[in-house]
């Protein structure tokens, strides 16, 4: 709500309810105010520490609204964060252990898709970039490369690394996880090819839902992990 100014000078955020009028800030707020209350209420009610994660999201999530936003760096970890007090709040509703690789793995790509968002707004907006937002004025097209290269690369090498680690290997009792490594090689690269030669990932739900081979990809990777877990006697 408090972006509504600078969404309606974007050309796609614009579009969006409050930035758009189609829902008045007094609605907005009052939704919101409910919405948090009940679902805290029923994240309580399925445990307590499901419930204290998602408290602990819903406070990153105002602190990123407010000062976090505007803190360079901090901002897109602080999107990372919140990915992964996601992924935590899955394992404690279900009740069972997450691994710690998972967690790194969900981090570094959150960190990826961020990185190429915020990449993605500076490329479309260009010099009205800072008037929408402005820390991205912190920011270059050149800098952003260099971050999501780290990133990228620490990716895949934690997907790796948890594919063929013992560890994963005992909890899922099969060693053939690494023959999964291409799906995400090719995830990430296509992913980057869309950002640079097509200038996506202003939405990555949106580029995951409309780029074919991109979801098929990801089909793909899903039943390949499927088959050797659950069907490691083909192999």
């Amino acid at each position: 709500m408090s972006d509504r100014e600078s969404d309606r000078r974007h050309p796609l955020k614009a579009r969006r309810p409050i930035a758009s009028g189609a829902v008045s800030t007094f609605t907005a707020i009052a939704t919101a105010i409910v919405l948090v209350l009940a679902g805290l209420a029923a994240a309580f009610s399925i445990n307590v520490r499901f419930g204290v994660v998602a408290t602990a999201y819903v406070t990153l999530q105002a602190l990123y609204s407010g000062p976090l936003k505007h803190l360079v760096i901090i901002d897109v970890l602080t999107i990372a964060a919140g990915f992964v007090l996601r992924a935590v709040a899955g394992a404690e509703a279900v009740n069972v252990d997450i691994s710690h690789w998972l967690l790194v793995c969900t981090v570094l790509l959150a960190l990826f898709i961020a990185l190429a968002k915020r990449r993605h707004e500076l490329t479309l907006l260009a010099d009205g970039a800072t008037s929408h937002r402005p820390i991205l004025g912190e920011y270059s097209p050149y800098l952003l490369d260099q971050m999501i290269s780290v990133v990228t690369a620490s990716t895949l090498i934690a997907y790796v690394f948890y594919t063929i680690s013992p560890e994963t290997q005992q909890k899922f009792g099969t060693p053939w996880l690494g023959l999964t490594i291409p799906f995400p090689l090719y995830g990430i690269f296509r992913y980057l090819y869309l950002v640079h030669q097509r200038k996506g990932g202003g939405s990555p739900a949106d580029l995951l839902l409309t780029d074919r081979p991109l979801l098929a990809c990801v089909a793909l990777w899903a039943v390949s992990v499927t088959l050797i877990i659950y069907r490691p006697s083909i192999l």
